[in-house]
């Protein structure tokens, strides 16, 4: 198997397939393992996009609570980043196959907990708290083992075609997901809804069980405290990954609306867990586009800027979309229901419009982070680096969730985008102004 760790950059810069506007599909005909992977990993994820979707749904019935729904990262987020970031150091030692086969047993088992309290119409929301908890947890561990294994799967010049395939397998999980999820509530209940997701679940077992095994190279520490110090003196050598990560929590943190959906679809523009639907799908749809159309992508070298323009778009997108609610707050309010034939559809147009170039810059933003870390990052130390990726991609938006349901009880509905988003367009052009190395950051010789 080739080993990315010693490909020549300008060999690799040679190699590269022609220019095209679409997305290199190489990993995929290179790399079976890979190709099963990412496969399975699409298909599970549909279903795991429908129980987050369905969830969030579940508790605003239960309790009404915008606040309520963004609780659900209170009680995930500690356990998520200490046992996230453990996972990363067992990824670092043991064959990163069978750590990842363990963590996917852990997600399946909290997806049919979830299930069976649907279908028995529980009325308690703690086990949905605890449940979930458990499921981002799992999750995390799987992903971060997941992800860990790609560069030795492929070359490291392809490894912004895996990225943008990623992508494509995200837009797909939030596209038809949340869609799904909105109508299968509406038709069906929250039974069968969560049922979908037990069942797909069965294809991210199958993904990682035809993986190769996987055990990294490079001598790491066992899992511990010397591990983690070792972890962390990394990072903070490695300024450009660092960067990265601060770059997406800002992003994330202040620019991440979906726990306003089932209240903007009960009460400000209307069309209930259909509009919570369109208005996730059409974030999902932009990100799923970028990707597709990421040929050209491939071929930027000065990807530290790119990421800081990236996200800098995402917060006007999510400047408007506050401005949208801002709008239908003054002029709507009162004349909209929870039924889809009472929705307002210009507003809906209109909040959909800028999510879908929030998620197209979100994800062209990923792209590259994942590039920067996966490409200059050592093999012994990935299992580390990438669990705090993770901690990083999964743990902003839960934090966006506290900010914007806090938001938006103190003050109204609008407020937590329209301020967030001016906030992190102002951020980005400070922080990443300051970081000269990020800002040179070049492909073809990638440091961490």
């Amino acid at each position: 198997m080739t080993d990315p760790d010693h490909a020549d950059p300008v060999r690799a810069a040679a190699a590269a397939p022609r220019r095209s506007l679409f997305v290199d599909l190489t990993p995929l005909r290179e790399s079976p393992p890979f190709a099963r992977l990412w496969a399975g990993t699409a298909i599970a994820g549909i279903g795991s996009q429908i129980t987050i979707v369905a969830v969030g749904l579940l508790i605003y019935d239960l309790t009404h609570s915008t606040l309520a729904v963004s609780l659900v990262a209170l009680f995930a987020l500690p356990p998520m980043i200490v046992v996230g970031i453990y996972g990363g150091m067992l990824a670092d030692v043991f064959d990163r196959r069978k750590v990842a086969l363990v963590a996917a047993v852990g997600a399946w088992a909290s997806t049919a907990g979830i299930c069976a309290l649907a279908w028995a119409h529980s009325p308690a929301v703690w086990p949905l708290y605890l449940l979930t908890m458990l499921n981002t947890v799992a999750a995390t561990v799987l992903s971060s083992a997941d992800t860990a294994s790609t560069p030795r799967l492929l070359r490291k010049e392809l490894l912004p075609a895996a990225s943008a395939l990623n992508g494509i397998s995200t837009g797909i999980m939030v596209t038809v997901g949340p869609a799904v999820a909105g109508v299968l509530v509406a038709a069906v209940g929250y039974g069968p809804t969560f049922s979908i997701d037990v069942i797909t679940f069965t294809c991210a077992f199958l993904g990682v069980l035809t993986l190769p095994p996987i055990v990294p190279e490079g001598g790491a520490e066992r899992p511990g405290l010397r591990s983690l110090a070792e972890g962390a003196r990394f990072l903070v050598h490695a300024a450009n990954i660092r960067t990265s990560f601060i770059a997406d929590i800002i992003a994330m943190t202040f620019g991440q609306p979906r726990v306003l959906f089932p209240a903007v679809g009960a009460l400000l523009i209307g069309g209930g867990a259909v509009t919570v639907g369109v208005l996730t799908a059409a974030y999902a749809i932009g990100g799923l586009l970028s990707s597709v159309f990421s040929g050209p992508l491939g071929h930027v070298r000065a990807q530290g800027r790119a990421v800081g323009r990236a996200i800098t778009v995402y917060g006007l997108a999510i400047l408007v979309f506050g401005a949208v609610l801002l709008v239908q707050t003054i002029d709507g309010r009162g004349r909209v229901g929870a039924d889809w034939s009472e929705v307002h559809l210009p507003a809906l147009a209109a909040g959909a419009a800028a999510l879908f170039v929030a998620g197209g810059a979100d994800n062209v933003s990923a792209i590259f982070r994942g590039t920067i870390l996966q490409a200059s990052a050592p093999d012994a130390m990935r299992g580390r680096i990438q669990s705090v990726f993770i901690v990083v991609v999964t743990a902003g938006p839960r934090l966006g969730d506290l900010y914007i349901g806090a938001m938006s009880t103190i003050a109204a509905l609008w407020a937590g985008p329209v301020v967030g988003g001016i906030l992190i367009v102002a951020l980005m052009l400070l922080y990443v102004r300051r970081q000269r190395s990020f800002r040179a950051y070049d492909a073809l010789r990638p440091v961490p």
